[in-house]
Protein backbone atom coordinates (compact mmCIF):
# COMPACT_ATOMS: atom_id res chain seq x y z
CA UNK A 1 0.00 0.00 0.00
CA UNK A 2 1.82 3.31 -0.87
CA UNK A 3 -0.66 5.88 1.40
CA UNK A 4 -0.72 6.09 5.31
CA UNK A 5 -3.91 7.17 7.00
CA UNK A 6 -4.59 8.80 10.42
CA UNK A 7 -7.99 10.26 12.17
CA UNK A 8 -7.76 13.38 14.32
CA UNK A 9 -9.80 12.73 16.63
CA UNK A 10 -10.67 8.79 16.07
CA UNK A 11 -13.79 9.44 17.90
CA UNK A 12 -15.68 12.91 18.16
CA UNK A 13 -18.93 14.26 19.59
CA UNK A 14 -21.67 16.71 18.01
CA UNK A 15 -24.71 18.10 19.45
CA UNK A 16 -28.15 17.85 16.75
CA UNK A 17 -28.14 21.33 15.21
CA UNK A 18 -24.58 21.70 15.46
CA UNK A 19 -21.38 20.80 13.88
CA UNK A 20 -17.75 19.73 14.38
CA UNK A 21 -14.74 19.08 12.25
CA UNK A 22 -12.09 15.54 11.96
CA UNK A 23 -9.09 16.09 10.36
CA UNK A 24 -8.17 13.56 8.31
CA UNK A 25 -3.81 13.36 7.79
CA UNK A 26 -2.11 10.92 4.81
CA UNK A 27 1.28 10.71 3.59
CA UNK A 28 2.44 9.31 0.11
CA UNK A 29 4.70 6.82 0.87
CA UNK A 30 5.01 5.78 -3.22
CA UNK A 31 7.48 7.21 -5.44
CA UNK A 32 5.54 8.54 -8.02
CA UNK A 33 3.26 11.63 -7.72
CA UNK A 34 -0.17 11.00 -7.16
CA UNK A 35 -3.85 12.74 -6.78
CA UNK A 36 -6.27 11.32 -4.47
CA UNK A 37 -10.31 11.83 -4.24
CA UNK A 38 -12.16 11.47 -0.96
CA UNK A 39 -16.12 10.66 -0.31
CA UNK A 40 -17.70 10.21 3.03
CA UNK A 41 -19.72 7.10 3.09
CA UNK A 42 -22.03 5.18 5.74
CA UNK A 43 -24.89 6.08 7.34
CA UNK A 44 -23.49 9.81 8.50
CA UNK A 45 -22.52 10.69 4.64
CA UNK A 46 -25.42 13.30 4.25
CA UNK A 47 -24.50 15.46 6.96
CA UNK A 48 -20.82 14.91 6.05
CA UNK A 49 -18.69 17.41 4.18
CA UNK A 50 -14.70 16.99 3.01
CA UNK A 51 -12.67 19.85 2.44
CA UNK A 52 -10.83 19.61 -0.17
CA UNK A 53 -12.77 16.81 -1.89
CA UNK A 54 -9.09 16.26 -3.97
CA UNK A 55 -5.65 16.57 -3.00
CA UNK A 56 -2.25 16.29 -4.81
CA UNK A 57 0.77 14.56 -3.03
CA UNK A 58 4.49 14.37 -3.79
CA UNK A 59 6.15 10.66 -2.99
CA UNK A 60 6.93 11.21 1.17
CA UNK A 61 4.94 14.26 1.21
CA UNK A 62 2.05 14.73 4.20
CA UNK A 63 -1.39 16.61 3.57
CA UNK A 64 -4.76 17.15 5.46
CA UNK A 65 -8.16 17.11 4.98
CA UNK A 66 -11.45 18.04 6.58
CA UNK A 67 -14.46 16.36 7.47
CA UNK A 68 -17.18 18.75 8.78
CA UNK A 69 -20.32 16.58 10.41
CA UNK A 70 -23.60 18.67 10.97
CA UNK A 71 -26.29 16.20 11.77
CA UNK A 72 -29.64 17.93 11.71
CA UNK A 73 -31.82 18.28 14.85
CA UNK A 74 -34.17 16.06 13.73
CA UNK A 75 -35.35 12.31 14.86
CA UNK A 76 -33.39 11.17 11.92
CA UNK A 77 -30.24 12.04 14.08
CA UNK A 78 -29.85 8.39 16.09
CA UNK A 79 -28.24 9.56 19.27
CA UNK A 80 -25.14 7.65 20.46
CA UNK A 81 -22.15 6.32 18.71
CA UNK A 82 -22.48 6.09 14.81
CA UNK A 83 -19.43 5.21 13.19
CA UNK A 84 -18.42 6.92 9.46
CA UNK A 85 -15.81 6.48 7.05
CA UNK A 86 -13.93 8.36 4.06
CA UNK A 87 -13.25 6.10 0.96
CA UNK A 88 -9.90 7.50 -0.30
CA UNK A 89 -9.52 6.68 -4.47
CA UNK A 90 -5.67 7.05 -5.80
CA UNK A 91 -6.04 7.95 -9.38
CA UNK A 92 -2.70 6.32 -10.22
CA UNK A 93 -3.60 3.05 -8.46
CA UNK A 94 -7.52 2.95 -8.09
CA UNK A 95 -7.31 -0.36 -6.85
CA UNK A 96 -5.48 0.52 -3.94
CA UNK A 97 -8.58 2.34 -2.19
CA UNK A 98 -7.93 2.97 1.46
CA UNK A 99 -11.00 3.77 3.79
CA UNK A 100 -10.47 4.89 7.21
CA UNK A 101 -13.11 4.39 10.11
CA UNK A 102 -14.19 6.53 13.08
CA UNK A 103 -16.83 7.16 15.16
CA UNK A 104 -19.07 9.88 15.54
CA UNK A 105 -21.67 9.79 18.52
CA UNK A 106 -24.86 12.12 18.35
CA UNK A 107 -25.47 13.75 21.97
CA UNK A 108 -29.63 13.10 22.88
CA UNK A 109 -32.35 15.52 22.58
CA UNK A 110 -36.16 15.92 23.44
CA UNK A 111 -38.42 17.48 21.99
CA UNK A 112 -42.29 16.62 22.03
CA UNK A 113 -45.21 18.14 20.39
CA UNK A 114 -48.98 17.44 21.42
CA UNK A 115 -51.97 18.81 19.88
CA UNK A 116 -55.98 17.80 21.00
CA UNK A 117 -57.90 16.64 17.41
CA UNK A 118 -60.21 18.19 17.56
CA UNK A 119 -59.44 20.64 20.23
CA UNK A 120 -63.61 21.68 21.00
CA UNK A 121 -66.30 19.09 21.57
CA UNK A 122 -69.74 18.92 22.05
CA UNK A 123 -72.10 16.87 23.75
CA UNK A 124 -74.75 16.24 26.46
CA UNK A 125 -73.37 13.10 28.79
CA UNK A 126 -69.60 13.34 27.09
CA UNK A 127 -66.75 14.11 24.70
CA UNK A 128 -64.54 12.26 22.78
CA UNK A 129 -61.34 14.01 21.79
CA UNK A 130 -57.74 12.89 20.59
CA UNK A 131 -54.52 13.56 22.35
CA UNK A 132 -51.95 13.26 19.30
CA UNK A 133 -48.25 13.11 20.89
CA UNK A 134 -45.66 13.83 18.85
CA UNK A 135 -41.84 12.45 19.60
CA UNK A 136 -40.15 14.82 17.61
CA UNK A 137 -36.37 13.96 19.54
CA UNK A 138 -33.72 11.29 18.65
CA UNK A 139 -34.89 9.38 22.26
CA UNK A 140 -37.81 7.12 23.21
CA UNK A 141 -40.40 8.73 24.71
CA UNK A 142 -42.06 7.66 27.77
CA UNK A 143 -45.14 9.98 29.34
CA UNK A 144 -48.24 9.58 31.39
CA UNK A 145 -51.24 12.09 30.28
CA UNK A 146 -53.51 12.75 33.35
CA UNK A 147 -57.20 15.45 33.13
CA UNK A 148 -57.78 18.59 35.12
CA UNK A 149 -60.07 21.54 35.14
CA UNK A 150 -61.41 24.44 37.29
CA UNK A 151 -64.03 23.55 39.62
CA UNK A 152 -63.80 19.60 39.20
CA UNK A 153 -66.64 19.79 36.66
CA UNK A 154 -65.78 17.09 34.62
CA UNK A 155 -64.30 13.34 35.07
CA UNK A 156 -61.40 11.73 32.59
CA UNK A 157 -61.26 8.54 31.01
CA UNK A 158 -57.76 8.70 29.43
CA UNK A 159 -56.63 5.48 27.20
CA UNK A 160 -53.83 4.57 27.62
CA UNK A 161 -52.61 6.96 30.02
CA UNK A 162 -48.94 6.14 29.20
CA UNK A 163 -47.22 5.82 26.45
CA UNK A 164 -43.89 5.37 24.68
CA UNK A 165 -42.75 6.49 21.58
CA UNK A 166 -40.25 6.08 19.30
CA UNK A 167 -38.05 9.07 17.66
CA UNK A 168 -40.06 10.60 14.69
CA UNK A 169 -43.10 8.59 15.74
CA UNK A 170 -46.70 9.62 17.64
CA UNK A 171 -49.52 8.15 19.49
CA UNK A 172 -52.86 8.78 19.33
CA UNK A 173 -54.21 9.10 23.63
CA UNK A 174 -58.44 8.49 23.50
CA UNK A 175 -60.17 10.42 26.36
CA UNK A 176 -63.75 10.11 27.01
CA UNK A 177 -65.04 13.47 29.26
CA UNK A 178 -68.20 13.14 31.27
CA UNK A 179 -69.90 16.09 33.33
CA UNK A 180 -70.43 15.49 36.69
CA UNK A 181 -73.54 17.48 36.40
CA UNK A 182 -76.21 16.85 33.79
CA UNK A 183 -78.11 20.64 31.86
CA UNK A 184 -81.48 19.50 31.64
CA UNK A 185 -82.90 22.93 30.38
CA UNK A 186 -81.10 25.49 29.68
CA UNK A 187 -78.64 26.97 26.96
CA UNK A 188 -75.12 25.19 26.58
CA UNK A 189 -72.09 25.88 29.01
CA UNK A 190 -68.59 26.31 27.98
CA UNK A 191 -66.36 23.61 30.25
CA UNK A 192 -62.32 24.56 29.27
CA UNK A 193 -59.62 21.23 30.76
CA UNK A 194 -56.54 20.37 30.01
CA UNK A 195 -54.98 17.49 29.42
CA UNK A 196 -51.26 17.54 30.67
CA UNK A 197 -48.20 15.13 29.05
CA UNK A 198 -46.38 14.83 31.79
CA UNK A 199 -41.96 13.35 32.09
CA UNK A 200 -39.84 12.62 34.27
CA UNK A 201 -37.52 15.32 35.37
CA UNK A 202 -39.56 18.12 33.16
CA UNK A 203 -42.12 20.58 33.62
CA UNK A 204 -45.68 18.80 32.24
CA UNK A 205 -46.99 20.08 28.82
CA UNK A 206 -50.53 21.14 29.40
CA UNK A 207 -52.92 20.98 26.31
CA UNK A 208 -55.76 22.99 26.25
CA UNK A 209 -59.50 22.16 24.77
CA UNK A 210 -62.98 23.52 25.26
CA UNK A 211 -66.11 20.60 25.75
CA UNK A 212 -68.97 22.60 24.90
CA UNK A 213 -72.08 20.64 26.98
CA UNK A 214 -75.34 21.02 25.50
CA UNK A 215 -78.86 20.88 27.40
CA UNK A 216 -80.74 17.72 27.57
CA UNK A 217 -83.82 19.41 26.36
CA UNK A 218 -83.49 22.55 23.75
CA UNK A 219 -84.17 25.35 26.06
CA UNK A 220 -87.28 26.70 23.28
CA UNK A 221 -89.02 23.08 24.33
CA UNK A 222 -88.41 24.01 27.89
CA UNK A 223 -89.95 27.68 27.22
CA UNK A 224 -92.92 25.73 25.09
CA UNK A 225 -93.59 23.64 27.87
CA UNK A 226 -93.64 26.15 30.39
CA UNK A 227 -96.18 27.68 28.21
CA UNK A 228 -98.41 24.51 27.65
CA UNK A 229 -98.72 23.95 32.21
CA UNK A 230 -99.41 27.99 32.42
CA UNK A 231 -101.81 27.50 30.16
CA UNK A 232 -103.09 24.05 31.45
CA UNK A 233 -103.06 25.45 34.97
CA UNK A 234 -105.66 28.46 33.98
CA UNK A 235 -108.10 26.37 32.04
CA UNK A 236 -108.49 23.78 35.38
CA UNK A 237 -108.80 27.37 37.20
CA UNK A 238 -111.20 28.81 34.92
CA UNK A 239 -113.61 25.39 34.77
CA UNK A 240 -113.25 25.30 38.58
CA UNK A 241 -115.00 28.90 38.52
CA UNK A 242 -117.68 28.48 35.66
CA UNK A 243 -118.62 24.77 35.67
CA UNK A 244 -122.08 24.32 35.02
CA UNK A 245 -124.59 24.02 37.47
CA UNK A 246 -126.38 20.93 36.44
CA UNK A 247 -128.28 20.74 39.45
CA UNK A 248 -129.95 24.44 39.44
CA UNK A 249 -132.52 23.67 36.86
CA UNK A 250 -133.96 20.50 38.38
CA UNK A 251 -134.11 22.07 41.75
CA UNK A 252 -135.56 25.25 40.39
CA UNK A 253 -138.41 23.23 38.69
CA UNK A 254 -138.72 21.36 42.35
CA UNK A 255 -139.73 24.72 43.66
CA UNK A 256 -142.23 25.58 41.08
CA UNK A 257 -143.89 22.46 42.42
CA UNK A 258 -143.97 23.39 45.66
CA UNK A 259 -141.87 20.33 46.78
CA UNK A 260 -139.12 21.40 49.43
CA UNK A 261 -135.44 20.16 48.63
CA UNK A 262 -134.14 20.22 52.18
CA UNK A 263 -134.28 17.02 54.64
CA UNK A 264 -136.30 16.64 57.23
CA UNK A 265 -135.61 19.01 60.38
CA UNK A 266 -134.43 16.32 62.63
CA UNK A 267 -136.18 18.96 65.33
CA UNK A 268 -139.55 18.71 64.24
CA UNK A 269 -139.63 14.44 64.84
CA UNK A 270 -136.49 13.89 67.63
CA UNK A 271 -138.09 9.92 68.10
CA UNK A 272 -137.97 9.26 64.48
CA UNK A 273 -134.57 8.83 64.24
CA UNK A 274 -133.99 6.58 66.66
CA UNK A 275 -136.27 3.61 65.84
CA UNK A 276 -134.48 2.88 62.70
CA UNK A 277 -130.92 3.59 64.36
CA UNK A 278 -131.76 0.47 66.97
CA UNK A 279 -131.95 -1.95 64.06
CA UNK A 280 -128.17 -1.22 62.72
CA UNK A 281 -126.95 -1.58 66.03
CA UNK A 282 -129.08 -4.76 66.84
CA UNK A 283 -127.95 -5.82 62.95
CA UNK A 284 -123.69 -5.03 63.74
CA UNK A 285 -123.18 -7.90 65.61
CA UNK A 286 -125.78 -10.10 63.87
CA UNK A 287 -123.59 -10.62 60.53
CA UNK A 288 -122.06 -13.64 60.79
CA UNK A 289 -118.07 -13.97 60.17
CA UNK A 290 -117.27 -15.89 57.17
CA UNK A 291 -114.84 -18.28 59.79
CA UNK A 292 -116.06 -20.56 62.09
CA UNK A 293 -113.57 -19.64 64.79
CA UNK A 294 -115.29 -16.44 65.50
CA UNK A 295 -116.86 -16.93 68.56
CA UNK A 296 -113.95 -18.96 70.05
CA UNK A 297 -113.19 -15.82 72.51
CA UNK A 298 -110.56 -12.98 71.99
CA UNK A 299 -107.58 -15.56 71.74
CA UNK A 300 -109.10 -17.31 68.98
CA UNK A 301 -108.63 -14.41 66.72
CA UNK A 302 -104.05 -14.88 66.63
CA UNK A 303 -105.02 -17.88 64.24
CA UNK A 304 -106.24 -15.32 61.44
CA UNK A 305 -103.68 -13.00 61.11
CA UNK A 306 -100.72 -13.79 58.36
CA UNK A 307 -97.74 -15.51 58.88
CA UNK A 308 -94.80 -13.37 58.07
CA UNK A 309 -93.54 -13.49 54.44
CA UNK A 310 -89.96 -15.87 54.37
CA UNK A 311 -86.45 -13.65 54.12
CA UNK A 312 -85.09 -13.96 50.21
CA UNK A 313 -82.48 -15.78 50.04
CA UNK A 314 -79.21 -14.13 49.53
CA UNK A 315 -77.48 -14.23 46.50
CA UNK A 316 -74.28 -15.14 48.16
CA UNK A 317 -72.12 -17.40 48.02
CA UNK A 318 -72.59 -18.67 44.44
CA UNK A 319 -70.61 -21.33 42.18
CA UNK A 320 -70.25 -21.55 38.52
CA UNK A 321 -72.66 -17.89 38.00
CA UNK A 322 -71.90 -15.63 34.80
CA UNK A 323 -71.59 -11.98 36.15
CA UNK A 324 -73.91 -10.39 32.86
CA UNK A 325 -74.42 -6.28 32.92
CA UNK A 326 -77.69 -5.20 32.72
CA UNK A 327 -76.21 -1.97 30.46
CA UNK A 328 -74.08 -3.58 27.82
CA UNK A 329 -75.92 -7.35 28.06
CA UNK A 330 -71.97 -8.34 28.25
CA UNK A 331 -70.45 -10.82 31.08
CA UNK A 332 -67.33 -10.62 33.08
CA UNK A 333 -64.54 -12.50 31.47
CA UNK A 334 -60.75 -12.88 31.11
CA UNK A 335 -58.56 -12.02 27.55
CA UNK A 336 -58.83 -14.87 25.17
CA UNK A 337 -60.26 -18.21 26.31
CA UNK A 338 -57.76 -19.92 28.33
CA UNK A 339 -56.32 -18.76 32.07
CA UNK A 340 -55.61 -15.24 33.05
CA UNK A 341 -52.77 -14.64 34.56
CA UNK A 342 -51.82 -12.22 38.09
CA UNK A 343 -52.28 -8.51 36.92
CA UNK A 344 -54.27 -9.82 33.80
CA UNK A 345 -57.04 -7.31 33.15
CA UNK A 346 -60.43 -8.46 33.18
CA UNK A 347 -62.60 -7.31 30.51
CA UNK A 348 -66.46 -7.86 29.29
CA UNK A 349 -67.21 -9.60 26.38
CA UNK A 350 -70.77 -11.64 24.80
CA UNK A 351 -72.30 -14.12 27.40
CA UNK A 352 -71.16 -17.63 25.83
CA UNK A 353 -73.46 -20.53 25.74
CA UNK A 354 -70.58 -23.04 26.20
CA UNK A 355 -69.40 -21.96 28.82
CA UNK A 356 -67.06 -24.94 29.89
CA UNK A 357 -65.18 -23.98 27.41
CA UNK A 358 -64.08 -20.25 27.95
CA UNK A 359 -63.32 -18.31 31.30
CA UNK A 360 -67.05 -16.40 32.10
CA UNK A 361 -68.04 -18.21 35.17
CA UNK A 362 -67.02 -17.08 38.66
CA UNK A 363 -67.24 -18.24 42.21
CA UNK A 364 -68.18 -16.01 45.16
CA UNK A 365 -66.82 -16.71 48.10
CA UNK A 366 -68.07 -15.53 51.55
CA UNK A 367 -64.70 -14.38 53.55
CA UNK A 368 -66.33 -12.90 56.12
CA UNK A 369 -69.48 -12.99 57.15
CA UNK A 370 -72.22 -9.87 58.09
CA UNK A 371 -68.88 -7.98 57.71
CA UNK A 372 -69.86 -5.43 55.26
CA UNK A 373 -72.44 -2.67 55.63
CA UNK A 374 -75.41 -3.25 57.01
CA UNK A 375 -74.28 -6.50 58.23
CA UNK A 376 -73.87 -7.92 54.62
CA UNK A 377 -71.21 -10.73 54.17
CA UNK A 378 -67.88 -10.26 52.69
CA UNK A 379 -66.76 -12.22 49.53
CA UNK A 380 -63.80 -12.44 46.26
CA UNK A 381 -64.71 -13.38 42.97
CA UNK A 382 -62.97 -16.22 41.96
CA UNK A 383 -62.42 -17.06 38.77
CA UNK A 384 -63.43 -20.76 38.18
CA UNK A 385 -60.69 -21.40 35.43
CA UNK A 386 -57.80 -19.81 36.59
CA UNK A 387 -58.47 -19.45 40.63
CA UNK A 388 -57.68 -16.09 40.62
CA UNK A 389 -59.99 -12.76 41.83
CA UNK A 390 -61.09 -9.32 41.10
CA UNK A 391 -58.78 -7.29 42.61
CA UNK A 392 -57.61 -3.50 42.22
CA UNK A 393 -53.69 -2.35 42.51
CA UNK A 394 -51.61 -2.42 45.40
CA UNK A 395 -53.96 -2.49 48.56
CA UNK A 396 -56.37 -0.18 50.52
CA UNK A 397 -58.56 1.77 48.84
CA UNK A 398 -58.26 3.21 45.38
CA UNK A 399 -59.58 5.85 43.38
CA UNK A 400 -62.36 5.53 40.60
CA UNK A 401 -61.50 4.81 37.26
CA UNK A 402 -58.22 2.28 38.20
CA UNK A 403 -58.61 -0.86 36.20
CA UNK A 404 -59.62 -4.33 37.34
CA UNK A 405 -57.04 -6.74 37.18
CA UNK A 406 -56.94 -10.16 38.65
CA UNK A 407 -54.41 -11.42 41.45
CA UNK A 408 -53.83 -14.37 43.87
CA UNK A 409 -56.88 -14.60 46.25
CA UNK A 410 -56.13 -12.68 49.70
CA UNK A 411 -59.52 -12.44 51.11
CA UNK A 412 -58.75 -9.78 54.16
CA UNK A 413 -59.32 -6.18 55.34
CA UNK A 414 -55.06 -5.32 54.27
CA UNK A 415 -55.96 -5.79 50.69
CA UNK A 416 -58.62 -4.46 48.40
CA UNK A 417 -60.03 -7.85 46.77
CA UNK A 418 -63.04 -7.67 49.16
CA UNK A 419 -66.80 -7.21 47.62
CA UNK A 420 -70.35 -7.14 48.99
CA UNK A 421 -73.54 -7.61 47.46
CA UNK A 422 -75.93 -4.12 47.06
CA UNK A 423 -79.46 -5.20 45.76
CA UNK A 424 -81.40 -2.27 43.62
CA UNK A 425 -84.68 -1.96 42.86
CA UNK A 426 -84.26 -3.45 39.46
CA UNK A 427 -83.55 -6.58 40.77
CA UNK A 428 -79.76 -6.07 39.46
CA UNK A 429 -77.12 -5.68 41.92
CA UNK A 430 -74.22 -3.24 42.41
CA UNK A 431 -71.07 -5.01 43.29
CA UNK A 432 -69.27 -2.60 45.46
CA UNK A 433 -65.33 -3.08 46.60
CA UNK A 434 -65.27 -2.51 50.88
CA UNK A 435 -61.80 -1.00 50.90
CA UNK A 436 -62.28 1.47 48.07
CA UNK A 437 -65.17 3.54 50.11
CA UNK A 438 -68.05 1.29 48.58
CA UNK A 439 -67.24 2.08 44.89
CA UNK A 440 -68.84 -0.25 42.33
CA UNK A 441 -67.98 -2.23 39.52
CA UNK A 442 -68.24 -0.65 36.18
CA UNK A 443 -67.63 -1.30 32.47
CA UNK A 444 -64.68 1.68 31.22
CA UNK A 445 -66.97 4.82 29.86
CA UNK A 446 -70.43 5.82 30.21
CA UNK A 447 -72.89 3.14 28.75
CA UNK A 448 -70.80 2.85 25.51
CA UNK A 449 -68.80 -0.78 26.72
CA UNK A 450 -68.15 -2.48 23.48
CA UNK A 451 -66.45 -6.07 23.32
CA UNK A 452 -63.17 -6.54 25.01
CA UNK A 453 -63.55 -2.78 27.44
CA UNK A 454 -62.05 -3.28 30.57
CA UNK A 455 -63.78 -3.44 33.90
CA UNK A 456 -62.90 -0.62 36.09
CA UNK A 457 -63.94 0.95 39.48
CA UNK A 458 -66.53 4.03 39.64
CA UNK A 459 -69.07 6.09 41.54
CA UNK A 460 -72.44 4.08 41.90
CA UNK A 461 -75.05 4.91 39.61
CA UNK A 462 -78.47 3.11 38.38
CA UNK A 463 -78.33 5.48 35.15
CA UNK A 464 -74.46 3.90 34.00
CA UNK A 465 -73.26 0.93 33.56
CA UNK A 466 -72.94 -0.73 37.58
CA UNK A 467 -75.68 -2.99 37.49
CA UNK A 468 -75.13 -6.65 37.15
CA UNK A 469 -77.01 -9.62 37.66
CA UNK A 470 -76.32 -13.24 38.82
CA UNK A 471 -76.69 -15.84 36.58
CA UNK A 472 -76.74 -19.50 36.97
CA UNK A 473 -76.22 -21.04 33.99
CA UNK A 474 -76.98 -24.61 32.45
CA UNK A 475 -74.17 -26.62 31.55
CA UNK A 476 -73.33 -30.08 30.19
Amino acid sequence: MSLWTSLEPASATVDPGGSTTVRLRLRNTGDVVDEYRFEAVGPLAPWARVEPQVLRLYPGTTGSVDIAFAPPRTPDATAGPNPYAVRITPTEHPEATTVPEGNLTITPFTEVRAELVPPTVKGRFRGRPKLAVDNLGNTKLTASVIGSDNGDQLSYDIYPSNVQIEPGRAAFVKTTLKPRQIIWFGSKESRPYTLAVQRSGVDPMDVEGTYIQKGFLPRWLATFLGIFMALALTFVLLWIAYKPQVRSSATEKLQEAGISTLAPSPSLTPEAPKAPSAEPVVSEPAVPTPSGDSGGGGGGGGGESPKPKPKPKSVVPATNILLRNTTTKMCAELPGRDKGKPTGRVQQAPCTEKVEEDNQLWNLEVRQEKAGPGATDLFVIRNVKDQLCMDLPNAGAQPVQVGVYESECVGTSADNDLWWIDKQESGAYWIRNFASNNKCLDVAGFSTGTVDTNLTLYDCSNIDDQEWLVIHPKTG
